[in-house]
């Protein structure tokens, strides 16, 4: 369909915004999900910037964390606040847009500083996942708030501060977002050609704990209960699960001491990845096996901690209509929108999961996400704030998908 003089004026607002100028100063911000001054830094920032949106701006305490540490025990782990903007609650219309503030680059990584990589390709720690997407995701609802359908359609703004870490303490407040919802965006990057994440696969990650008996390696081995050893079993049974549509990666294996005393502790830290709901059945089942077969076997005491935190998150119905808006207002765009399927995860799951349809790689271009490389593609900031602009707006118009 063609842009009609409304959209035109939208659009031109939306690629108008000051959104690099936005992405440097928050890249400038070490705001690694465990530098909690740092967060709290960008998330006084986001909520100054968010208050130019009418409505409320409020910042969200995290719930309860708790990790198993390398000794064992079992302590609270600390988040930041998360962002939360609230505009027309009432509004027959309701969207979600969710982002994060964190990074992964702690506050000692030397990745602290952008620079230009060649013209029109800016390299630094945020600058695509996702400070780009967040500068974007505003741009393209400032020039919604400025446009004659704004009073249609109302919204929640999500950014939270622990996505790269599997949103622990922000689950429950995407949940609570949520509800009700038409639809959602996430402004995850989408790939240097613009690619955008169809379906994606599902996480669980969990630290398993076990305690076996401490004895002399030398006088009375038999009566020790080498945990490190029961520990290995559990992760090459636990790797022999793997199966079509299921990945499983024991990661690490924390424990041990001298070498004459039998290990009393050992942590096997494990990531199963399924891609659907029945291989979520399958590593539960498989795992469940595994700990009562070791167990059995070595006579230790086994406690799983962890579980499926990001769900699988297929292409629906609901979805594939999202989709094919978007596709639409990018063809009006003159941009080509194509989606792929993913191995990765983000808070597009757990929307999903609500039942809520999402595009979630609705962010900048860039690319080498996660490293020292990681750069933004610049002219994208216009573009996909021209695009979400229109999105929103075509929502908005519809009374829905």
């Amino acid at each position: 369909m063609a842009l009609t003089a409304s959209e035109s004026a939208l659009i031109d607002q939306a690629r108008a915004a000051p959104m690099l100028e936005r992405v440097e100063r928050w890249a400038a911000v070490n705001s690694g999900t465990r530098n909690l001054a740092g967060v709290k830094a960008m998330a006084a920032l986001l909520a100054d910037a968010f208050a130019a949106l009418p409505g409320t701006v409020e910042l969200v305490p995290p719930a309860p964390v708790d990790a198993v540490s390398a000794d064992g025990t079992t302590a609270a782990l600390d988040h930041g606040d998360h962002l939360l903007v609230t505009v027309r609650p009432t509004a027959p219309v309701q969207l979600l847009l969710t982002g994060h503030m964190d990074t992964v680059f702690p506050a000692d990584h030397p990745f602290q500083q952008t620079r230009w990589l060649e013209d029109g390709v800016l390299n630094g720690p945020g600058v695509a996942d996702m400070k780009g997407g967040i500068a974007l995701m505003l741009a393209a609802l400032q020039a919604v708030e400025a446009s004659p359908v704004a009073h249609g359609i109302g919204y929640q703004v999500l950014i939270n501060s622990d996505e790269e870490t599997g949103s622990l303490s922000s689950a429950a407040l995407i949940a609570a977002a949520a509800k009700g919802k038409a639809a959602a965006l996430t402004y995850e990057p989408a790939l240097p050609d613009g690619t955008l994440a169809g379906a994606r696969g599902g996480t669980g990650n969990f630290s398993i704990i076990v305690n076996g008996r401490s004895a002399h390696a030398g006088r009375n081995p038999e009566e020790g209960r080498n945990a490190l050893v029961a520990a290995a079993d559990l992760a090459v049974r636990l790797a022999a699960a793997k199966a079509p549509g299921l990945s499983v990666n024991p990661a690490r294996i924390e424990g041990g001491g001298p070498n004459n005393v039998v290990p009393e502790l050992a942590i096997l830290r494990v990531n199963f990845r399924p891609r659907g709901p029945e291989q979520v059945a399958l590593a539960q089942a498989a795992l469940d096996e595994a700990i009562a077969a070791v167990v059995r076997l070595h006579d230790v005491s086994i406690h799983c901690h962890g579980g499926f935190n990001r769900p699988p998150k297929p292409i629906d119905p609901g979805a594939e209509r999202l989709f094919q808006l978007v596709r639409a207002a990018g063809s009006d765009l003159g941009l080509g929108i194509a989606w792929r399927d993913t191995g990765g995860v983000c808070d597009g799951n757990n929307i999903a999961a609500c039942g809520v349809p999402v595009v979630d790689t609705m962010g900048a271009r860039g690319g080498a996400i996660h490293s020292a490389d990681e750069f933004l593609i610049v002219e994208s900031l216009a573009e996909r704030a021209a695009l979400s602009a229109l999105t929103i707006s075509r929502i908005a118009q519809k009374g829905g998908l």
